[in-house]
């Protein structure tokens, strides 16, 4: 017992004295000892990279000597051992080198790290939390670099005041742990050190200056001539010190406005004359690529990929300047509205996004501004597209790590720009999910696992309506984001694996895999609540499948979700006469209550009903099954014209019954068309390759459902055309009334103004007789 006792004494003294002391010295060897492993990893990466531009054999053989057995990857399961985990998370873990013993062991408390999340980038991610914005749009911050491991210098100088013995230690034994990662992106001035070199020696004498030379440091105005001068010298020269300046002008610019002195930062050059702010602005967005690309060269292999020689010391030196004109293009950016200025901004950062692929937290920066810029709902479509592009640059020259990024950043963007939806910003949601889904063809390896990861997570969200059957559960599955985001999957799914596609690269294409999970998910969300109220988003589900099946040929059963509207309570009675507007189908995915039950809204789900049923069977047209492909619909559709004929409890809509009869009529000629062309095969149905050759070389438009839906499209197309010019025509209108109202106002101001003067004369006058007579009393 007495044993005991002292040791729990001794344990009492220890956590009193030395505890606190003891975990403050364990965190900081921590830190450094990840900022060595950091370090490490990069310094492997650079020796790999530089392996891989000079493609030598020898490194060929020592990856083949020394590799490990590689685990399975996500990419190499098939989908039934994906779907076997139901769900699960799939861990990205891959085969890497073993950590150095001089690295020291890791915590428990610590997480492993993976040895290839430097090589892949995976430090650039954007957000924690990947899930799908339910109605709410908002977008989480992402974790920090893994380059924000070492400590930053607020807490090395809190460390040299409260303990200047560990600081020196450190000082002496471990320096590169005082190296900061604040990069101070104003001083600028220490740039270009070596530009005397750029010119020949032959050509310098003692007594003479260049104009740059020349000018006084004193001189804060920024002027036209000093642009004029710069820009000379660096189309001619290419002169570094020009275009040191100019970044300091262009920065200067970008912060116009400001109050820097309170941030204890000034800026180089005052701007008073908006056009030489209009100068510096297109000579920097113009020229300093160039500068750039003449200096440090940007070579690119004919897979994309790029080799800038990262450690040479012209590089070295332009890093800074590099860095912070980058930052004034991000921070300039937030204070243009002009659209042309907006889109030549964009450009700029194009082609300077090769160099600045090791600045990870630039990088975030930059993909973070310019996915907003290309999912805002005040963007033009040009200002997208320039913003795409950027994008598209940073996927197919950056490495895993930054592709998994923009990828992850597009999909959020694009979910936070399509909660509005109406007539005015549909098109630019349309050119956002087309543009994006280009984006997930162009490494398929990154794009089967974010794609899987995303629609994984929309399942979820259903399973989770459906099993919490709440009030307000079925919110997150109808609404705006959601129905953009089967959509859009289904862009992507339609557009990388068409034959086309895949006939074109030589081999299947591995988004193919994920047809199943997103028709299942479609389907399931498609009868989640089948009411009236949401028949509108059932067609938006439907087009969507569609979709996918015209492009990959892959069958999908709509039919039954169709004849479900049809023989639903809300088509089977006649409705009630209604004066109130026609619902859009395109721009809405709910009917509100004032629309059911109305004859206005059963003429919609009419129309909505023909036209996709059309739509549906065209793309099985010259399918030699479609005799029996199509006979249950035919049935069904009879007997529902039967029941409607019924004067008590039918539905005397003609309009609707006129529709379908035509709809009937063609279905049943399109089939007797294939009888009559199958009945001329001299083939069994076994044989395979002839039954999938059969009437392959004949167009669809030929057969008397094509034919139908050609005529029908036309209408349709010059319909949608006149509601778009009336639109535009009340949208004129508007505009014209507002304007003469406001003019009114203005002129009922200028009335006022006016009767007041003209009172304050006559007060005036009636002082004047008054003092008058009182002298004429005196």
């Amino acid at each position: 017992m007495a044993g005991a006792k002292k040791n729990f004494k001794a344990t009492k003294k220890f956590e009193k004295k030395h505890l606190k002391g003891v975990l403050d010295q364990r965190k900081t060897s921590a830190k450094i000892k990840q900022r060595q492993q950091v370090k490490t990893k990069k310094q492997t990466k650079r020796a790999k990279d530089a392996e891989f531009y000079k493609g030598g054999d020898d490194a060929e053989n020592a990856n083949k000597t020394n590799g490990t057995k590689n685990t399975p990857k996500v990419n190499d399961m098939s989908v039934d051992d994906f779907f076997g985990g139901g769900f699960e998370i799939i861990e990205k873990s891959q085969p890497g080198k073993k950590a150095s013993k001089k690295l020291g062991k890791r915590k428990r408390d610590e997480p492993e790290e993976d040895d290839s999340a430097s090589d892949d980038g995976s430090d650039l991610e954007i957000s924690d939390n990947d899930e799908v914005p339910e109605a709410s749009g908002s977008e989480a911050s992402g974790d920090e670099d893994a380059e924000d491991i070492g400590m930053s210098k607020d807490a090395m100088d809190a460390l040299a005041k409260d303990d200047p013995e560990f600081y020196n230690f450190l000082k002496e034994n471990d320096p590169e742990a005082l190296d900061f990662d604040d990069a101070d992106l104003a001083e600028v001035d220490e740039l270009s050190a070596g530009e005397e070199e750029e010119q020949p020696k032959k050509k310098r004498k003692k007594g003479k200056t260049t104009d740059l030379d020349e000018e006084e440091k004193a001189e804060n105005e920024l002027t036209q001539a000093m642009v004029a001068r710069w820009k000379a010298a660096m189309s001619e020269k290419q002169s570094l010190k020009a275009a040191r300046q100019v970044v300091l002008a262009f920065r200067s610019a970008a912060h116009l406005n400001e109050d820097d002195e309170d941030e204890g930062r000034k800026q180089a050059y005052k701007i008073s004359d908006p056009e030489v702010f209009h100068d510096i602005l297109i000579v920097a967005l113009k020229q300093i690529p160039e500068v750039l690309q003449h200096h440090v060269p940007v070579k690119e292999s004919s897979s994309g990929k790029v080799h800038i020689p990262t450690d040479s010391k012209k590089f070295k030196t332009l890093s800074n300047l590099l860095k912070s004109y980058v930052s004034a293009i991000l921070h300039i950016l937030g204070t243009l509205s002009d659209d042309a200025t907006l889109k030549l901004t964009l450009s700029a950062i194009t082609p300077v996004i090769p160099y600045i692929l090791s600045f990870r937290k630039l990088l975030k920066t930059l993909i973070k501004t310019v996915v907003g810029f290309w999912s805002q709902s005040t963007s033009s479509d040009s200002t997208r597209i320039v913003a795409f592009l950027a994008l598209r640059r940073l996927v197919v020259v950056g490495d895993k790590g930054i592709r998994e990024a923009v990828l992850k950043a597009t999909y959020q963007g694009l979910i936070a720009g399509s909660r509005v939806t109406n007539v005015n910003t549909i098109q630019g949601i349309n050119l956002m999910k087309n543009s994006a889904a280009e984006l997930w063809g162009l490494d398929q390896n990154i794009g089967y696992t974010t794609a899987f990861s995303f629609i994984r997570q929309l399942a979820m969200h259903l399973r989770n309506s459906i099993v919490h059957n709440q009030n307000d559960s079925y919110r997150t599955i109808y609404n705006w984001q959601y129905v953009h985001s089967l959509d859009f999957w289904s862009c992507v799914l339609a557009e990388h694996c068409s034959p086309l596609k895949e006939a074109e690269s030589g081999k299947e294409s591995q988004l193919k895999l994920l047809i199943y999970p997103l028709v299942q998910v479609t389907l399931g969300a498609m009868r989640l609540i089948p009411t009236a109220t949401y028949f509108p988003v059932r067609f938006h589900m439907i087009r969507s499948l569609l979709r996918i099946s015209r492009s990959t040929g892959t069958y999908i059963p709509l039919a039954s979700a169709l004849l479900e509207v049809l023989n639903s309570a809300e088509m089977k009675k006649s409705p009630k006469p209604s004066t109130i507007k026609p619902l859009d189908f395109h721009i809405a995915y709910k009917a509100p209550k004032s629309y059911l039950r109305t004859r206005v809204y059963q003429d919609g789900l009419g129309e909505q009903i023909v036209e996709l049923f059309s739509e549906y069977f065209v793309l099985w047209s010259t399918n030699i099954a479609f005799p029996e492909f199509a006979l249950p619909v035919i049935i069904m559709l009879k007997r529902w014209l039967k029941q409607s004929r019924k004067k008590n409890s039918g539905n005397n809509n003609s309009k609707v019954r006129a529709g379908l009869v035509l709809l009937v009529q063609k279905i049943e000629a399109n089939a007797k068309f294939i009888e009559g062309k199958r009945a001329k095969v001299d083939f069994a149905p076994k044989n395979r390759s002839q039954v999938d050759a059969f009437l392959k070389d004949f167009g669809w438009e030929k057969t008397p459902v094509g034919a139908y839906v050609v005529a029908q499209r036309k209408a349709g197309a010059e319909k949608a055309k006149m509601l778009e010019q009336a639109r535009k025509e009340d949208e004129q209108k508007r505009k014209e009334e507002e304007q003469a109202a406001l003019e009114e106002g203005a002129a009922e101001l200028d009335d006022e103004d006016d009767e007041d003067e003209e009172m304050e004369e006559f007060d005036g006058l009636d002082d004047d007789e008054d003092s008058s007579e009182d002298d004429d009393e005196e």
